[in-house]
């Protein structure tokens, strides 16, 4: 299978856009630390530093007295807001250079998460559920290896309108706590990046007004009955509700892998998918699935294909090995096995 390689210029670009964005990642996590306010507040005719910030586990906003006014609180609230205005100028220089860098990105053609797609993502990287309870599952786990990997696939195994994301029960979910935010649920979050988003009668699945896409899947246990969470909210009350599909375990309980990469608009996006190794022979056993519609499987089997040959010739770092496949059958990682050998291509540059 040919790859197309990045030439130098979009190399270099790529990973700029690595440094800017972990630039940026640093800023607003040190944004972030400063959320809330401290202010003099009078309680019984005595003035009390008050601090209040957001629970991250209820969302609900607190205050805590953090003693009377004095020379070490005075300092103390100085330091405070001193400290968030800086982190506040960071963060508008690093905003300012991931903008700047978009440009270049799309000028050199380094553009390729679908925009809609991107902003899910990136919402749910936001609310701090992207690795922590949710995995890109599906198509879009290609867009982490490629990047990651430095080339792209052909087209026709990238094509997608939908995201399947992979829902670990056995996580413990904390939604970021954010200002002005009541329902902190999936539903909701979709709903945020497109307010056309609504839950299907089939309630593992959303859709927007164009006909996007997104659904919850988990492992289906064994025994079925066995009771788990099966969704990231327990309150409300149109929640996707995650639905059970054989196989999956072997997905979750694999090494995760996480990458950046570029959308449509050139704004990076960070994705946490399944080790590619075990993205691949896992695609390879659905394509074997005599239950599943005949394209499916042809797309299953094209897309273990591309991955195994992408980590075969680009990703060494990488061996096929059973250690990193433990959580499959024996005879599944026997099967896959053929398609991880193979010569390293050259590619070509476009």
């Amino acid at each position: 299978m040919q790859f197309q390689e990045l030439d130098n210029d979009q190399r270099r670009e790529m990973v700029n856009s690595r440094q800017r964005f972990e630039a940026f990642q640093a800023a607003l996590k040190r944004s972030d630390s400063y959320r809330g306010s401290m202010v003099f507040s009078a309680t019984g005719g005595t003035d009390y530093l008050l601090k209040s910030y957001y629970d991250p586990k209820s969302g609900l906003r607190r205050q805590r007295s953090l003693g009377p006014r004095t020379a070490e609180t005075e300092a103390l609230k100085q330091a405070f807001e001193r400290g968030r205005a800086e982190a506040a100028e960071d963060l508008k220089a690093a905003r300012a250079a991931i903008e700047r860098q978009a440009g270049i990105n799309r000028a050199l053609g380094l553009d390729r998460i679908p925009d809609l797609g991107a902003r899910i993502l990136r919402a749910l990287d936001a609310a701090g559920v992207m690795g922590r309870g949710l995995r890109v599952a599906g198509t879009n786990a290609l867009f982490a290896y490629e990047a990651a990997a430095g080339v792209r696939f052909p087209v026709g195994v990238t094509t997608t309108e939908d995201i399947d994301l992979l829902f670990d029960a056995r996580a413990r979910i904390d939604f970021l706590a954010e200002e002005e935010v009541s329902e902190r649920s999936l539903i909701a979050l979709l709903r945020r990046v497109d307010r056309s988003f609504e839950r299907l009668p089939a309630d593992f699945r959303a859709r927007n007004r164009d006909g996007y896409l997104v659904d919850l899947i988990r492992p289906l246990r064994n025994p079925p009955w066995r009771e788990e969470r099966t969704a990231l909210s327990p309150v409300a009350s149109d929640e996707l509700q995650a639905v059970g599909i054989d196989g999956l375990a072997w997905l979750e309980s694999a090494p995760e892998f996480a990458a950046m990469a570029i959308d449509q608009r050139g704004y990076p996006v960070r994705l946490v998918a399944p080790d590619p190794r075990a993205f691949a022979v896992h695609k390879l056993w659905l394509s074997g699935r005599v239950d599943r519609e005949a394209e499916r499987r042809a797309r299953d089997r094209a897309q273990a294909e591309a991955v195994a040959a992408l980590v075969t010739a680009h990703m060494p770092h990488l061996p096929f090995e059973v250690a990193a496949l433990q959580s499959f059958p024996r005879d599944v990682v026997a099967a896959a096995a053929p398609l991880f050998v193979g010569e390293t291509e050259a590619g070509f540059t476009w």
